[in-house]
C-alpha cells in the first residue's frame, strides 16, 4: 500500500478534535471535489430537462383547450340542430291545424274531382 504525503486514514465514526491546536500560517483556498477534481455539473442535462417538461406541460394544456373547444363546438351545434326541429314541428302542427277545418278539406275534396251532394232524396214510406 502507498502513503502519500497529507493522506489520513478514514474514520469510520465522526471526527474529534482537530490534532493541531494551531491552524495553517496560509489560509487554504476551498475548492470543491467536482472542481479539484475536474469534474463539473452538467448543467445541459437541466435545461433539457427543464424544455422537456415545459413541452409535455404545454401539450397537456392545448390537448385540454382542444377538448373543450371541440365539446364547446357541439353543443352549439346540437343547439341549432333542436332549433331546427322545434321550428320544424311548429310548422306541422300550423298545417294540420289549418288543414284539418271544413274550408280546406272542401277545397281537396273539389280539386280531387268529388262534387258537392244533392239534396238527399226522400223516399215514401210504403
Amino acid at each position: 500500500m502507498a502513503l502519500y504525503q497529507g493522506a489520513r486514514p478514514r474514520l469510520i465514526t465522526l471526527p474529534g478534535r482537530p490534532r493541531i491546536a494551531e491552524g495553517p500560517a496560509l489560509e487554504r483556498r476551498r475548492a470543491r471535489t467536482a472542481i479539484r477534481a475536474g469534474r463539473r455539473t452538467n448543467r445541459l442535462g437541466l435545461i433539457l430537462t427543464g424544455i422537456v417538461v415545459t413541452f409535455l406541460l404545454a401539450f397537456f394544456w392545448l390537448a385540454q383547450d382542444v377538448r373543450v373547444s371541440a365539446t364547446g363546438y357541439d353543443i352549439g351545434r346540437l343547439e341549432v340542430l333542436r332549433q331546427r326541429t322545434d321550428a320544424k314541428i311548429q310548422d306541422l302542427k300550423s298545417d294540420l291545424n289549418r288543414l284539418g277545418r271544413e274550408p280546406a278539406i272542401r277545397k281537396q275534396a273539389i280539386d280531387n274531382g268529388l262534387g258537392q251532394l244533392d239534396d238527399a232524396i226522400v223516399l215514401p214510406a210504403r
